[in-house]
């Protein structure tokens, strides 16, 4: 079923704030689900789940990071993190080791399974990009337009300790 678009009026009319439909985070929420579950099959044959897909991504473009830096990369909180690294250890895709300059800090590398994976992954976005009626351009500006949505939102909503307090 199609939605009306958004508009001025929809956005400052009282009646039309609250209906469902009108809910720009119900759409992202709503594809983000759906590409999610859409990934599931590609990476399946992988033995990753999409979280676990995601730290790899990070790995196959940084190796030998701290969990610090995954964290930022991957934007998944440590408490989320920890588990996956685990996971990905216990099926040999990573090594975690303790840093040389500090051995508090733990660094995480790729194993030699881990980059051979990278291969076998490479052709999962465009896999998914065919899924979808997007041309490469209108992609490319969903792209934009949801991390400016990101960073906007990060910047300005209170963060939950702040809630908390």
């Amino acid at each position: 079923m199609s939605q009306p678009p958004l508009s001025l009026s929809t956005a400052t009319d009282p009646s039309m704030q609250l209906l469902l439909r009108n809910q720009l985070c119900h759409s992202l929420y709503s594809a983000s689900n759906a590409m999610v579950r859409a990934y599931r099959p590609l990476l399946e044959p992988l033995g990753l789940t999409y979280p676990q897909y995601l730290v790899m991504l990070a790995l196959w473009e940084h190796d030998g990071v701290p969990i610090k830096q995954l964290v930022e990369d991957t934007r998944l909180d440590s408490g989320t993190l920890t588990p996956i690294l685990k996971r990905l250890e216990q099926k040999e895709l990573v090594l975690r080791r303790k840093g040389v300059e500090d051995e508090r800090q733990w660094l995480i590398d790729l194993s030699v399974a881990g980059h051979s994976l990278r291969e076998k992954a490479s052709d999962i976005p465009l896999k998914l990009f065919c899924m979808t009626s997007l041309t490469l351009e209108q992609a490319q500006a969903l792209k934009v337009a949801a991390e400016q949505i990101y960073q906007d939102v990060l910047r300005q909503a209170p963060s939950s300790d702040s809630i908390n307090q």
